[in-house]
């Protein structure tokens, strides 16, 4: 198997903002070279979000160097070696090679170095470890670029030692196989991962919530919740495990309807204790407000399957939720929903309501229940009608 030798004429290398970059850190003899995902991603020809950038620069040098031509400098990791360059208002990240001195399985006491090789040895995987120049000339020291075009998920050296210096790289073996593996995971880092799962308990749910996020919401997710939940990791995450049967059909069934499902949508799907799950995951307010809405709704859908309540659905919550409730009440149910349901749910925009407190004080109810009530009853009574336009326009 020929490997590329080059990423020449990737998107990123001609961004000026980048070039700028370069150009201000690649002084005195130091060299800078974009790693991790930017250039993984362009060999297996998937969009690229985020550009780092590896140095043999010290990091208050590269502070100094950016500053000086005129770009930002935001210290944002500077004890372990990143420096954040803001350079035409898109951040990159600028790291020093480093050497572990010492780890904890949680975090990593560093010594800057100008070793290329020992920088890519202390990485998680190999295809995370591949660096490119800023002309595009690719440098593998770890056997990256095969594994990346094969979708192989593989520790770089011995798992063991890899995990045991991070245990959140358990976590992030099952995301990045999710997001870029191809067929069964690496046995050797599976094995590692689950003889080590305890280490699991020593994370901060911050940094196991910031990982499930990514992992759930992947192309890959069932395959590696699947094995998550037979190996019992997925337990030490979330409290009950996981419903991974029913987090795959819901997936499945969107997919079949064309649509796809947001983060909120796959947690609720997935989660056996849904009450625990903002506390396991340390999710937002939003996001848990958002899971609620869809498993109520999906109660309210599942116990009639029809167009008024998933109409409420949509007044009440918006699009998102009332599709997200419908799919999810469907698997309840074991049936697959109708298009006139999947349209309503998707594409339906309620024209606004006719029905106004200010309306039914013209009519002589004054502030109260009972006022209150009334304006449940004909909101009720207007969604179940189809929502149609006020023909008067509003108040």
């Amino acid at each position: 198997m020929n490997l590329p030798a080059s990423i020449a004429g990737a998107p990123f290398l001609a961004d000026p903002a980048f070039q700028r970059v370069i150009a201000a850190v690649e002084q005195d003899g130091d060299r800078a070279r974009v790693v991790g995902g930017a250039v993984r991603n362009t060999l297996i020809g998937v969009p690229v979000d985020d550009v780092d950038i590896a140095t043999t620069a010290p990091p208050e040098t590269v502070a100094a160097r950016v500053t000086a031509a005129g770009l930002k400098a935001v210290p944002t990791g500077i004890a372990h070696g990143t420096i954040t360059v803001v350079s035409s208002g898109r951040p990159f990240e600028v790291t020093t090679l480093r050497a572990d001195l010492e780890t904890d399985g949680r975090h990593a006491v560093v010594a800057f170095t100008r070793d290329w090789v020992g920088d890519a040895r202390r990485r998680d995987f190999t295809m995370n470890a591949i660096y490119a120049d800023a002309d595009g000339g690719l440098h593998d020291p770890v056997g990256g670029i095969a594994d990346a075009l094969a979708g192989h998920v593989r520790f770089i050296g011995d798992p063991v030692e890899r995990i045991e210096e991070d245990y959140l790289r358990i976590l992030r073996f099952f995301r990045f196989h999710a997001g870029y593996g191809r067929g069964a995971l690496d046995a050797v880092g599976l094995d590692a991962s689950v003889r080590l799962q305890d280490g699991i308990d020593r994370l901060s749910r911050e940094r196991i919530g910031a990982e499930m996020r990514k992992l759930v919401t992947a192309a890959g997710a069932v395959v590696a919740l699947t094995v998550m939940d037979e190996t019992s990791i997925l337990a030490r995450i979330l409290p009950g495990g996981g419903a991974v049967g029913r987090f795959s059909r819901v997936v499945g069934l969107a997919e079949r309807c064309e649509r796809t499902l947001g983060l909120e949508a796959r947690l609720a799907a997935l989660a056996v204790e849904r009450q625990r799950l903002a506390e396991a995951l340390r999710l937002s307010g939003r996001e848990n407000k958002l899971i609620e809405a869809i498993a109520r709704w999906a109660e309210e859908i599942a116990a009639r399957m029809d167009e008024t309540t998933v109409r409420f659905a949509v007044v009440r919550e918006g699009n998102e939720v009332a599709f997200a409730a419908l799919i999810l009440a469907a698997v309840h149910r074991g049936e697959e929903p109708t298009m006139d349901l999947i349209r309503l749910a998707w594409d339906f925009k309620p024209p606004r309501s006719p029905v106004t407190a200010a309306r039914l004080m013209v009519e002589g109810y004054v502030p109260g229940p009972l006022l209150g009530a009334e304006l449940r009853r004909r909101e009720a009574a207007w969604i179940a009608a189809g929502c149609p336009v006020d023909p008067f326009g509003g108040d």
